[in-house]
């Protein structure tokens, strides 16, 4: 048996895939390592952790308000509570390694791990570094990074762990098999839309605003809308058109990835590095809230020309005539970009950031 690694992702998707990528790389190993996954009762990783095979034990959450509010003063509090409980599973995990994916569980695992003298490695997926990896990267041993300049005392760029489906994915040669798969054209130029795994308000107005500019130009579409959007259609095509075929929700982003030609999409952490990792050009659409990170995330791809960058607000079925109805058509300028997304993603990053938490644990 391996060392025990312990890790600390939960929350958000955001966090707990690359978290789960890692665990299967480190899985794959000879020794395996023990792997246990810290969570709270109250997100994504209650589900996910345990139908990937492995043992989730919850921790109390600690959510970090943006702002000054009264309900700051009770951190400390719940902080203090949070890492005693931590501590006490590092000591009866026999912890060699702690692992921390930023967020609300991260940031007691990482301050239990420094009472108990358990190293830390910290891995940071966004652009724009969170709290609680802001405080990890200063106790850690190791600190990874999945975009080259993230602001991180240490940090080196290792890419973002992802699933192996997505990370051995030919897209050309499952391509026929992909379209198929949701009733697409095999020869048609082809557009996939989505806003992550709720949809996004502005992306399905503005496509399905679009339907018909896309289609009579020969490009088919797959959009997923979100589950809770139902009230976005998009009447049936004629025959002989394009298909504009609208789900709620992807199962098998593997073969959305094939079908598609580019994509149109939000910029979060996890989609910029599994559509560069693929090679899939895009036009990246940056959520409008928050600290500006989504937008920070797509710059790196932008910048290396696998990709285009709208804001939010110029978003229009227009704009999608003018600028992405031509991208799309022309396979020239398609094959560039795709090439140019390709040398900016990583699809090893799973073993990299492996080989660095065993290093860790052994040392």
């Amino acid at each position: 048996m391996g060392p025990s690694v312990v890790l600390a992702g939960g929350g958000t998707g955001g966090h707990i895939e690359p978290m789960l990528a890692l665990a299967d790389a480190l899985r794959r190993r000879d020794p395996a390592p023990r792997v246990t996954c810290l969570g709270t009762a109250r997100g994504l990783e209650t589900r996910l952790v345990p139908a990937r095979g492995y043992e989730l034990r919850l921790i109390p959450p600690v959510p970090l308000p943006r702002r000054p509010t009264p309900d700051l003063l009770r951190v400390p509090r719940r902080v203090l509570g949070a890492v005693a409980e931590t501590r006490a599973l590092l000591r009866e995990l026999a912890a060699d390694v702690v692992v921390g994916f930023g967020g609300y569980v991260a940031l007691p695992a990482y301050l239990a791990a420094r009472r108990e003298r358990t190293p830390v490695v910290v891995h940071e997926q966004n652009a724009l570094p969170g709290l609680a990896n802001r405080v990890g990267a200063r106790l850690a041993a190791r600190v990874a990074v999945t975009a080259p300049g993230t602001p991180l005392h240490g940090a080196e760029h290792v890419g973002m762990p992802l699933r192996t489906a997505i990370s051995t994915l030919d897209r050309s040669a499952r391509r026929a098999e992909a379209r198929a798969a949701f009733g697409l054209d095999a020869g048609r130029p082809t557009l996939l839309v989505f806003g992550g795994s709720q949809g996004a308000a502005s992306l399905n107005r503005s496509a399905a605003g679009a339907a018909d500019a896309l289609t009579a130009a020969g490009v088919q579409v797959l959009h997923a809308r979100g589950p809770r959007n139902t009230d976005v259609t998009v009447p049936a095509r004629a025959p002989g058109q394009a298909p504009y075929v609208v789900v709620d929700y992807l199962e098998r982003m593997d073969l959305a990835y094939a079908a598609a030609d580019l994509a149109l999409c939000r910029s979060g952490a996890v989609t910029v590095a599994e559509l560069s990792a693929v090679g899939l050009p895009a036009v990246f659409v940056p959520l409008p809230i928050g600290n500006g990170e989504q937008r920070r995330n797509a710059l790196p791809v932008v910048e290396a020309g696998g990709g285009m960058l709208v804001e939010d607000a110029d978003l229009t079925p227009s704009w999608i005539a003018e600028h992405v109805v031509p991208l799309v058509t022309d396979p020239a300028v398609l094959a560039r970009y795709a090439g140019h997304a390709a040398a900016a993603g990583a699809r090893d990053a799973d073993e990299r950031l492996a080989d660095i938490v065993l290093e860790v644990a052994r040392r």
